[in-house]
């Protein structure tokens, strides 16, 4: 049986740029994930989506990402992460790694002593980092853009 789900990998690889504001009206109070709460209409400050999203602007870049290895994590196909290079691979982060010369986007993980790569969806398999493996980590992702509503 052939596996026609695709893996995630990084499509493309975006410098950010901050030199101008992104400023986004927040209104307050939250929004109810559970139960709504009555509206109290008003709105409490402007959000600047660079300083929200982006702290290392130096060492952070937006990548477009294709495949479906990681849609437990809440990552699809087409989703834009926010990756800073800045920060500290470690254990339990979602990274953007450089395997055998391919990016690919995955939890990284230890066990028993051994390094791996571990995807977020059952139809795909855990990829063990050895002494052969070309391996290296190239940032840790920070956010997910994903789009909910495609007007085109």
């Amino acid at each position: 049986m052939t596996n026609k789900r695709k893996n995630l990998k990084v499509k493309a690889i975006y410098p950010v740029s901050t030199d101008e504001e992104l400023e986004l009206l927040v209104f307050y109070p939250k929004i109810q994930a559970g139960f709504p709460s009555p509206a109290d209409d008003y709105l409490a400050e402007k959000l600047d989506l660079n300083k929200y999203l982006i702290k290392n602007k130096a060492t952070t870049y937006c990548v477009r990402v294709e495949g479906d290895s990681m849609t437990g994590a809440g990552i699809y196909s087409g989703d834009i992460l926010i990756v800073d290079r800045s920060i500290h691979p470690r254990e339990n982060l979602i990274v953007i790694a450089i395997l055998d010369g391919e990016l690919t986007v995955k939890w990284l993980k230890r066990e028993n002593g051994k390094l791996y790569l571990c995807p977020d969806n059952n139809d795909f398999s855990p990829i063990h980092i050895n002494e052969e493996s070309e391996f290296q980590i190239w940032g840790v992702v920070i956010h997910c853009i994903h789009t909910f509503y495609k007007s085109f």
